[in-house]
């Protein structure tokens, strides 16, 4: 059976709910989970008469405000295990493609099973936007359970 889940997590309604689930489920099987929040990588870009400019107090704000962020939505992972009794530790990922962070932190840390919440995009929305998920899917050979 699983012995390593990675566990991504977006601190939506949704998402607790995933971890919630793949805790329990953990906990059933003896296995171990990795809580992982990928932080997109932001440039903000200001152009004034043909000039491109990067304001570094507004990055450095926003990579502060979303570091924030992370790390609440990892220690709910963490206190939850903790409480089901199941081995996590969590980690912050950054990279401009969520999905390709995801499943290279699978692969990096052994992880055998990859245990996400769908978002549930539909129509020209899911279209025009696709899914984290639905990327994972389609490119992951580390086998993935969708919680929904």
């Amino acid at each position: 059976m699983y012995k390593h889940i990675l566990l991504p997590t977006d601190g939506s309604e949704l998402s607790e709910n995933a971890a919630k689930s793949c805790l329990a489920f953990a906990k059933s099987i003896g296995a171990r989970v990795t809580g992982l929040y990928v932080l997109q990588e932001y440039t903000p870009i200001l152009a004034t008469e043909g000039f491109g400019y990067v304001d570094p107090q507004t990055v450095e704000q926003f990579e502060k405000s979303a570091e924030s962020y992370a790390k609440n939505c990892l220690e709910s992972i963490r206190k939850k295990a903790d409480a089901a009794g199941v081995d996590c530790d969590c980690v912050v990922e950054t990279d401009f493609h969520i999905y390709e962070a995801i499943i290279r932190t699978a692969g990096e840390k052994g992880c055998d099973l990859i245990w996400m919440a769908s978002h549930g995009k539909r129509g020209i929305t899911g279209l025009l936007l696709g899914s984290e998920t639905s990327k994972v899917l389609t490119h992951s050979a580390i086998p993935i359970l969708v919680y929904k």
